[in-house]
């Protein structure tokens, strides 16, 4: 049967691949952020998010 690692688990996350790839999050959340800024109407895209989920 298996049996999950006790906690915290001893394991090292900070590897070059991890932190590329969070360089590379933390890039397209920029640009994301910069675009999100010239929508005029920022809720009209909400409302539809919320339409969408209901």
């Amino acid at each position: 049967m298996w049996k999950p690692q006790p906690l915290p688990i001893a394991v090292d996350f900070e590897t070059k691949e991890v932190l590329r790839q969070l360089a590379r999050a933390h890039q397209a959340l920029a640009e994301l952020k910069g675009i999100a800024t010239t929508i005029p109407n920022e809720n009209i895209l909400l409302e539809t998010l919320t339409l969408q989920e209901a």
